[in-house]
Formats: C-alpha cells, structure tokens, sequence
C-alpha cells in the first residue's frame, strides 16, 4: 500500500496539487487505508488532477474504483480502494473541513 499512497502523492504534486495531507485510516475504516486531501487552484485544475491521477494509476496497474464529482465541482473524489484522494478548491477545502473531522488520527504532509 505504500507504493499506491507514494504514487497518489508524487502525481498530485508533479501536476502542482497543493498542501497534500495523508490521513491514515486503517484504525477507522475497513474499506480504505488512507485518505489524501489536496487543494487545486480551481475548478480546471482538481478536474485535470483527478484525470491525471487516474491515468497514473492505471498505467502502474493500480486499479480504480470510482471518480465522483462532476466537472465544475469543489470537491472531486478519486477511489482508488487503499487510497481515496479528496481534490478540494480553497473554498470546498475550507467548507468540508475533512482535516477537523479526522484530525485524532495519524496525518502526515507531503514535502517534495
């Protein structure tokens, strides 16, 4: 699982996703591992960072649930069964607040 989770995280930067947080959620949820949240600077760009996710994923073999969230939504969700990724704008980020809701449990920042 460390692989897919280092993947989602090196693609999210490359494609400049910002402020990229893991929250481990092995403790909490049998269905996933992990949860990664990363800021896009607007509607394009979480669009264009959840279709190049997927595109990463697909051609390291990793397999893909579900994308949710259409074109032009704040909040994009990309499934990726041990790592579900969250692609907020600023303003989806701010409201959702996943961070808070999960904040008891082990996060970790990625730093290029």
């Amino acid at each position: 699982m460390a692989e897919l989770l280092e993947m989602t995280e090196r693609t999210l930067s490359e494609k400049l996703g910002e402020n990229i947080v893991a929250i481990d959620m092995r403790s909490v949820n049998p269905f996933t591992d992990w949860f990664v949240i990363v800021t896009a600077r607007n509607l394009r760009h979480a669009s264009s960072l959840a279709d190049d996710l997927i595109e990463a994923a697909e051609k390291q073999g990793f397999p893909v649930r579900t994308r949710e969230g259409e074109e032009g939504s704040t909040w994009i969700l990309v499934d990726l069964y041990g790592v579900i990724v969250h692609i907020f704008t600023e303003e989806g980020r701010m409201q959702y607040r996943l961070e808070n809701l999960w904040g008891d449990l082990p996060m970790q920042r990625y730093e290029d």
